[in-house]
């Protein structure tokens, strides 16, 4: 099993940095909420170089975005950094990329940023796949809590979702957008999956899509690796009206279900609602028949 690295946890009055690692910022209003969750915690936030550029639907060129993730990273006085929002791009930054395990820092974010967590991860450093800086202000108090409790150093609760039944697994915890996932298998960026506790989400992708990547990911031969799925929110994959296609629901059982490993699904996390913090690298248990995910380390 991956023994990960994990930054030290955060302490009130800490500095934060904020950088966009892909699509730039158009939610102004949701970023400075955003902004403002962090501080009413009790922590210095600075901007990071490329907070608002542009270059196309990018925050700014690839060495833009890059400059600002290292500079970040770098900084020793950082303690975490804060992905503005998702989009495209993370893995436009990640060619011939290092990460300095010097002094490791929290990253925070979902969705694209899904490249990101997923290169830390072959490097076995832990991150936290949570709310970026447009999204957090919407979640319930209870996911802010538990972002900041994690954070923080203090144990977080199991979140309930549905099983598939009668079986329970323990591996270390990986999340991803699957659409992002999807494009980085068989890259320098996707760590070594054995023995990990898979968890996906995805937004606006019509189920035979959802239906090709979990075959590829058939083909290739990566559920082999691994020992359970947790499944979180599919938001806005539904079939046309009138439509013969079978349900996003119907597709994840049929391309999942005969892999006999433990499965969850409808867990509170990913796009369009709560996205409750799950800590890569985590040690979990995940228990189809009472249909939770619990981090145990």
């Amino acid at each position: 099993m991956n023994q990960f690295i994990f930054p030290p946890f955060l302490k009130k009055g800490d500095l934060v940095t904020v950088i966009a690692t892909s699509g730039a910022l158009k939610e102004l209003d949701a970023f400075e909420k955003g902004l403002e969750v962090w501080r009413s915690h009790g922590y210095q936030v600075k901007l990071g170089s490329n907070w608002n550029a542009r270059s196309g639907y990018l925050a700014g060129t690839d060495e833009q975005r890059r400059q600002a993730l290292q500079e970040a990273w770098e900084n020793p006085e950082c303690k975490a950094i804060l992905c503005a929002r998702g989009g495209y791009g993370s893995a436009r930054l990640l060619e011939n990329w290092k990460w300095s395990k010097q002094s490791p820092k929290w990253i925070i974010g979902f969705s694209d940023v899904t490249g990101i967590l997923w290169s830390l991860a072959t490097e076995n450093i832990s991150s936290v796949h949570g709310p970026v800086l447009t999204t957090l202000a919407n979640e319930p108090s209870w996911s802010i809590q538990r972002l900041f409790n994690y954070l923080e150093g203090s144990p977080i609760e199991p979140i309930q979702g549905r099983g598939w039944g009668g079986r329970k697994a323990t591996g270390w915890l990986i999340s991803a957008n699957l659409t992002v996932a999807t494009h980085i298998l068989n890259t320098p960026i996707q760590p070594n999956l054995d023995g990990a506790i898979l968890a996906l989400e995805d937004v606006t992708e019509a189920p035979y899509r959802i239906d090709r990547m979990l075959t590829q990911w058939r083909l290739m031969g990566v559920f082999d690796k691994i020992k359970g799925i947790a499944l979180g929110r599919f938001s806005r994959c539904e079939a046309p009206i009138d439509s013969d296609t079978p349900t996003v629901e119907e597709v994840l059982s049929d391309r999942l279900q005969n892999l006999n490993i433990p499965l969850v699904s409808d867990l509170p996390f990913g796009h369009d609602g709560v996205n409750a913090a799950l800590p890569i690298g985590a040690i979990v248990e995940l228990d189809s028949d009472q249909g939770t995910l619990k981090i145990l380390t």
